[in-house]
């Protein structure tokens, strides 16, 4: 029997080694941002990828151990444990295996089989499943027994098979082969309820729809499961049931006389009645399992790359919250994010004031020296947009801003916490502006399932995608790091270690200390102990500290080495973080310890080049095609800018300014095949797009990428792309929509 480790190292192509190294640092309670980044020399370097895959799947082999023991101690209880069954048990590396070795000892209700047991049937169909030369009928005459319930021949030959179905049922060959083909050569099934035909047209694609099991992509399935779970389709997932019944012929029936011929009827039935059923929940089970694994791998990639995208910076801010009716709320934040002043401009019918409006934002831009201005991309978002361009601001960036999750972060207790007095529209409006200071900052106080990214996302297994949009988050946070003084208890909570309740500690540590002057200054926390330390102080920086390094990701366990550099070179650590000819004079095989190798050393010298390094691209500004503000405003051939909003398994939706997502169909984004859109292409990314089909009445639009803009395409592809494809999105919903109708009603 493989240990865990063994069955790690052999899964994931790495040494027994490394994993055992990483798991003994997860076992001590080690983060995985911590292990990849300041562990390298234990576990040979492994990638925060290969840290997290190694955490789950040791989980889900101690989860198998938990399950193995209660089996073990199940079947050992009934006293029909074997040498043989043990080593078999002890040797399943799934739960599906396990779950197949055990069926048969595994307590039932009452099912046709006991039935027939209580009968005293059992040495009958022995005999028959045998299938020697005999008279079956008056061997099945024998067991006619009124007072047990056999009352003629026919009775106990039923009787017989029912307990030879059973057999077959639960037997782990005949499992394995039946669910193989179910894997290899089912097929997906759908078809309409017709007495829910007309409320079931956004699902209209399926209404009569057949493909293989193993080729069903994620969003499919998802969105057949979710019409099924709706009561307007029939789903079916089943191989030829011939195919099957021969397969287990072919297994059990072994002679050509009464007996077969008996075993034969049970075989048929087993699958039936008790097989098929069983194998095609499960493959429900493990297609929607795949199905999630990929949305929610979509989800995650989407989300790491909005939470990474490109920070404004430390600028002065005016934040716009857009609206016709209510007006458009306006407010300024500092340097720091933090709110100065608010107030409500009226620039749109059915109010407006333009003069004033206009007045109020020179006043402001020139008072507080505004050096940009957010502009939400919600309701009247262009026409805003339109508005301050209009007052040619010199020397002032606007920016479009997407203010998905914006209106439920402005309702939350967190927006409630920090703005007490305020009303959820300056509390929107203070999110829109920051987000275009620093998205990660601002995004991590919102649920990442309430930032328009994913696909399905409601359909998959919630804890697992809550599992891995949490990795993402903590993962995205500690790779860019942490201003100590400044930031939120929010961001602070998700710094390698630290936790929400000692976020709160620091914060409030904070408040009544004044700012942090050193990352030794967390020790003074309360509860914040040498473990937690150890794990958080290399993701937080001090800006301005006394010791240069504590605004580095160098870790303080590293300090001392950093300062022998500088001595031996003659020179201060600061005059080593500013002077390129004195690091290229560190010779790091000279500081190799027993703790700290190459890696790490090389890790202190590049930090030391750029320390506090933010490893998100430079900020570029980006404008829409100006005077396309609706979707009435498309016309098909227009080339226009936009930004891709979300990625999915069969394209890529981009915001081209118009209040609704165009759809760019996979094969619409580039002239070489691409099977996954996330080949070429990233949320956030700014990208040319043609408009290549507008479709008003659905609100549907489909784009091309295309250099051609499109020409070239098949009649199918076209449609594809703004026809069916789009559809598969639609049951999902716009999220961002949405959002903006929900902001409306608070409005």
């Amino acid at each position: 029997m493989l240990s865990h480790i063994q069955i790690v190292a052999k899964e994931l192509s790495v040494s027994n080694k490394q994993v055992e190294a990483t798991l003994e640092l997860l076992d001590e309670g080690a983060t995985v941002p911590f292990i990849s980044r300041y562990r390298k020399e234990a576990t040979g370097s492994l990638d925060e990828v290969q840290v997290a895959a190694i955490r789950d799947r040791i989980a889900q082999l101690r989860e198998l151990d938990k399950r193995r023991e209660s089996i073990l101690k199940s079947i050992k209880d009934q006293g029909k444990l074997t040498d043989e069954l043990e080593k078999k048990i002890n040797d399943a590396l799934t739960i599906t295996e396990l779950e197949d070795l055990y069926l048969p000892y595994k307590p039932k209700r009452k099912t046709r089989a006991s039935v027939a047991k209580e009968k005293g049937l059992e040495p009958l169909a022995t005999q028959l499943f045998s299938q020697d030369r005999f008279d079956v009928f008056a061997e099945a005459d024998k067991f006619i027994d009124a007072e047990k319930g056999v009352n003629n021949t026919e009775e106990a030959l039923a009787g017989a098979r029912d307990i030879i179905a059973e057999w077959v049922s639960e037997d782990k060959d005949a499992r394995t082969k039946i669910r193989t083909l179910f894997l290899e050569k089912g097929t997906i099934t759908t078809k309409v309820i017709e007495s829910k035909k007309e409320e079931a047209q956004k699902y209209k694609d399926y209404f009569e729809w057949s493909e293989p099991i193993k080729t069903a992509p994620s969003h499919r399935v998802l969105a057949m499961r979710r019409a099924e779970k709706e009561g307007f389709l029939l789903l079916d997932m089943l191989p030829e049931e011939d195919e099957a019944v021969t397969l287990l012929e072919n297994q059990f029936v072994k002679g050509r006389n009464e007996a077969a011929e008996q075993v034969k009827l049970a075989v048929k039935d087993s699958y039936k009645r008790l097989l098929r059923p069983s194998i095609e929940t499960e493959v429900r089970i493990s297609t929607k399992e795949k199905a999630d694994e990929e949305a929610i791998r979509v989800f995650a990639d989407n989300a790491r790359q909005l939470l990474m995208a490109p920070a404004l910076g430390e600028k002065t801010v005016l934040a716009l919250d857009p609206g016709f009716r209510t007006g458009c709320k306006a407010v300024i934040l500092d340097k720091q994010g933090k709110l100065l002043e608010n107030d409500t401009i009226y620039p749109h019918e059915p109010q407006r004031k333009v003069s004033e409006a206009a007045a109020t934002i020179k006043y402001a831009v020139e008072k507080y020296k505004v050096e940009a201005i957010a502009i939400g991309n919600g309701t009247a978002g262009r026409e805003t947009e339109e508005f301050v361009k209009s007052l040619k601001l010199a020397n002032v960036q606007i920016v479009m801003v997407n203010e998905s999750g914006a209106s439920i972060y402005s309702a939350s207790d967190v927006a409630r916490e920090e703005f007490p007095d305020k009303d959820i529209t300056v509390r929107g409006a203070v999110s829109i502006g920051r987000r275009l200071m620093d998205p990660l900052a601002e995004l991590v106080k919102v649920d990442p399932k309430s930032i328009g990214v994913g696909q399905y996302q409601h359909d998959v297994d919630q804890n697992k995608l809550q599992h891995s949009l949490d990795d993402v988050v903590i993962s995205s946070v500690n790779n860019v790091g942490v201003e100590l003084n400044t930031a939120s208890k929010q961001l602070l909570s998700y710094v390698s270690g630290l936790g929400e309740s000692l976020a709160q500690n620091i914060v409030e540590y904070r408040n009544n200390n004044g700012a942090f002057s050193s990352r030794a200054e967390l020790k003074k926390v309360s509860r914040l102990g040498d473990k937690a330390f150890e794990q958080a102080a290399g993701f937080l920086r001090i800006r301005g500290a006394k010791n240069p390094l504590d605004c580095s990701a160098v870790h303080p366990e590293a300090y001392h080495i950093v300062e022998k550099m500088a001595k031996d070179l003659g020179c201060t650590v600061a005059d080593l973080m500013k002077d390129a000819e004195l690091r290229r004079k560190i010779k790091t095989q000279n500081y190799v310890t027993e703790s700290i190798g190459l890696p790490t050393l090389n890790d202190i010298v590049n930090e030391l080049a750029k320390p506090g390094r933010d490893p998100r691209e430079a900020f570029e500004a980006f404008s829409f095609q100006e005077g396309v503000n609706h979707m009435e405003d498309l016309r098909v051939g227009m080339k226009l800018p936009g930004i891709v909003t979300n990625l999915t398994a069969f394209g890529a939706f981009v915001d081209i300014g118009v209040h609704q997502d165009g759809l760019v169909h996979v094969s619409q984004i580039t002239d070489k095949f691409i099977s996954n859109p996330a080949e070429v292409l990233k949320v956030s990314q700014k990208v040319m797009v043609t408009v290549t089909e507008v479709d008003i009445n659905r609100k549907r639009i489909a784009l091309t990428m295309k250099e051609n803009g499109g020409n070239t395409q098949s009649k199918d592809k076209g449609k594809s792309a703004g026809g069916q494809k789009a559809k598969e999105q639609e049951p999902e919903g716009d999220l961002q929509a949405k959002l903006q109708k929900l902001k409306g009603l608070w409005k």
